[in-house]
């Protein structure tokens, strides 16, 4: 079965950077977009980023773009968010997510796996 599990949250000042990791088993992944979406408190889940696990073709969401990258490392099988200049607004909780086929969906309902979330707090 597949398995997601995050890594790297913590807390960061403003204009910071951190990186996420996801770590990812139990299938060749080589034919499933790998996404991170966020979840703050009392608001919904909502897209981060995606990639292509076979072209590393990525998406990104208007409000990271410039600021987060997602890559992937295929020998590692892990998923990468490198996220910069963090600000307060970018706090929550940020999830792993994969599905299988080809092509951003920027909707949760699109993902049949999720990691169980690791925690980012920016501080001012």
């Amino acid at each position: 079965q597949v398995q997601l599990v995050e890594s790297g949250g913590g807390l960061v000042q403003a204009g910071g950077s951190l990186r996420l990791s996801c770590a990812a088993s139990g299938r060749t992944f080589s034919s499933y977009v790998m996404a991170w979406f966020r979840q703050a408190p009392g608001k919904e889940r909502e897209f981060v980023g995606s990639i292509n696990w076979n072209d590393e073709r990525t998406d990104s969401a208007d409000s990271v773009k410039g600021r987060f990258t997602i890559s992937r490392d295929n020998a590692k099988n892990t998923v990468y968010l490198q996220m910069n200049n963090l600000t307060p607004e970018d706090t929550a909780v940020y999830y792993c997510a994969a599905r299988e086929g080809y092509g951003s969906k920027q909707y949760p309902d699109a993902y049949d796996y999720w990691g169980q979330g690791t925690q980012v707090t920016v501080s001012t």
